[in-house]
């Protein structure tokens, strides 16, 4: 124990965690906790360590709990057995400093050059690293979308090729051939097992999607889904009022698809088509398809005080219904690049999980996982499961359970892992454009953005939104080309202005829509912030959609915003090679040598 003597005119010094003097003296320069007068002490506070976490150390956070002196106990290191971040590693071996009781690991250098080689440099492939699950999800997609299991098997002799590790490779051969039977399994169902005139109940599988001459909408009749074409005012008039879970009286005759038609609708596992010639009663569906529509209905009637389109906008941003919205928004919002707006995204789940935050913050860890995972998979059920919802579902599941494990969080590993997970569950996602646009609007956010905004720094503020927002038009760029023939150039620009505003309406818009709609009297004050804020997001579509259509304008605007960020781009390679000057010389941290 240190003397109560102690000299009053020495400078306060920081205590370090385990580095020490010759008489027991905390280092000055040892990273530590807070600030405190030097003190004499008669036996040393902590003996000295060469544990590669020594250079990581970090102030403890409870005053009273945890001392500078002691650091983490032996049951958190135990619990969270993971290395510092940068090193990857799993501490396994923990040993005990029989005077400070101190863990140590054992981590090796061979371990650490393994994932960060010779350079310095990470290994995106390395053991640990979120390559191997990225190269692992392309793998999976590329066996769902072909069904082929030879190509699977070269798919994975060319992932063993690149990893270098055997296991590695025999492990994503099986995972990829596992994908292949379940996608022929999937395929083969979508042939229709009766065919012919039917009369009974159906269940209402999708939400009535109304067009400009017909209200298309998906039954499940006998276990297998049809689609359903209404025409006419009145048929048309009592199918909009049909809810998901419904079960409705159809008498028709079930045909089979075309071939086209049935590959645009394989994502929906639709396996024909009723021409129905009576639509009789409805009735409730299950007890959870009734709560969920009781909420989408409270959030129709608050946003009803709004304008007609501006409600159907609302309803977009805040639950991804874009079944109102008039063809010629539609039209201004693809052609504006602001269409993955009115898409339910990980940003949804983020904002729908932080207004429930609060409410778990002080429960105990299980509870609140479990009722993490449980408010994910009832958003993702008010949001009819939509494949972006059930990606950004996926991945914040991933991520609760990793944090209550005490496991890494990289988005990429995440996403990766919620893509091989989903296509095994259903490989009919693999055709699906939404989940593509979704995939890869998150991949470039998740793998381009961190280090384009990093260059972009001289920029200031503006680095963070300019880069995500570039990083996201590079990830769809390919699903947008392909599908649609077309890519908005002015969606840059675009989603820089609008995306912070409908972050905001997404944010206030889901509590605000449930007050509102169980509230009648306060509907219009309360809603009042999301009108502005549909106005100028709707605002912001239709002045993008304008310059698109003007191609010499549109050039010439992302022709200067790319002018900009390359000189922004040049400026952060600037900074960087001369902080890379600095610290030549300087001797990189080394793993210590056993």
């Amino acid at each position: 124990m240190p003397t109560a003597t102690h000299s009053a005119t020495e400078m306060a010094m920081p205590i370090g965690y385990i580095s020490v003097l010759a008489k027991g003296t905390p280092i000055a320069s040892s990273p530590g906790a807070a600030q405190t007068p030097t003190i004499k002490a008669v036996h040393p506070l902590a003996r000295p360590s060469n544990a590669l976490r020594t250079m990581t150390a970090t102030n403890p956070n409870t005053a009273g709990v945890a001392r500078a002196s002691s650091g983490p106990n032996r049951r958190i290191l135990v619990r969270y057995q993971r290395g510092p971040s940068y090193t990857g590693s799993v501490m396994s071996d923990w040993g005990s400093d029989t005077c400070s009781g101190v863990a140590t690991s054992t981590t090796t250098e061979s371990t650490w050059q393994e994932r960060r080689g010779e350079d310095g440099r990470r290994r995106w492939f390395a053991a640990g690293e979120p390559g191997v699950a990225v190269l692992v999800a392309v793998v999976v997609a590329l066996a769902a979308w072909r069904r082929a299991p030879v190509e699977a098997l070269v798919l994975a002799g060319a992932s063993f090729v690149v990893i270098g590790r055997w296991r590695s490779g025999l492990g994503i051969a099986v995972v990829a051939l596992l994908v292949v039977v379940r996608s022929d399994a999937v395929h083969d169902g979508l042939l229709a097992d009766q065919l012919g005139p039917f009369a009974g109940w159906a269940s209402v599988a999708a939400e009535p999607n109304p067009g400009l001459d017909a209200t298309r909408v998906i039954l499940q009749v006998e276990g297998e889904r049809y689609e359903l074409w209404v025409r006419g005012r009145a048929s048309r008039l009592r199918v909009d009022a049909w809810q998901h879970g419904d079960r409705v009286w159809v008498e028709g005759t079930r045909r089979p698809l075309d071939p086209k038609r049935a590959g645009r609708v394989a994502w929906q596992h639709v396996v024909g088509a009723l021409d129905a010639d009576v639509l009789g009663d409805r009735v409730d569906g299950r007890r959870f398809d009734v709560a969920s529509n009781r909420v989408r209905a409270l959030i129709s009637a608050g946003t009803s005080s709004l304008g007609f389109d501006d409600a159907a906008l609302a309803r977009g941003l805040i639950i991804g219904d874009d079944s109102d919205q008039p063809d010629e928004m539609t039209a201004r919002f693809r052609l504006s690049g602001l269409s993955h707006l009115t898409a339910v995204s990980g940003q949804n789940v983020a904002l729908a999980l932080a207004i429930i935050a609060p409410l778990l913050e002080r429960t105990r860890p299980p509870i609140r996982l479990a009722a993490t995972i449980a408010a994910i998979a009832w958003f993702v059920v008010l949001t009819r499961a939509e494949p972006s919802v059930l990606r950004a579902g996926m991945m914040a599941a991933l991520a609760a359970i990793a944090f209550a494990l005490g496991r890494e969080r990289e988005p990429p590993r995440l996403l990766a892992i919620a893509v091989v997970v989903l296509l095994i569950a259903d490989p009919l996602l693999v055709r699906s454009v939404g989940f593509w646009l979704s995939v890869g609007a998150t991949a470039g956010v998740t793998m381009i953005g961190p280090p384009l905004q990093r260059r972009l720094s001289p920029i200031g503020w503006l680095a963070t939104p300019v880069a995500m927002s570039v990083a996201a038009q590079i990830g769809v760029l390919v699903p947008s080309v392909a599908v649609f023939g077309r890519f908005s150039v002015i969606g840059i620009v675009a989603n820089l202005v609008a995306v912070p505003v409908a972050g905001l309406v997404m944010l206030y818009g889901l509590p605000a829509s449930v007050v509102a709609g169980a509230v009648p009297a306060v509907r219009w004050i309360v809603m009042l912030p999301v009108g502005l804020g549909t106005r100028w997001v709707d605002g912001v579509a239709t002045v993008a959609a304008a310059i698109e259509r003007r191609p010499p304008w549109n050039v010439a605007v992302v022709a200067a915003v790319l002018a900009t960020l390359a000189c922004a781009f040049r400026a952060g390679s600037a900074v960087k090679a001369s902080a890379a000057g600095d610290n030549i010389g300087r001797e990189r941290p080394r793993p210590p040598r056993r």
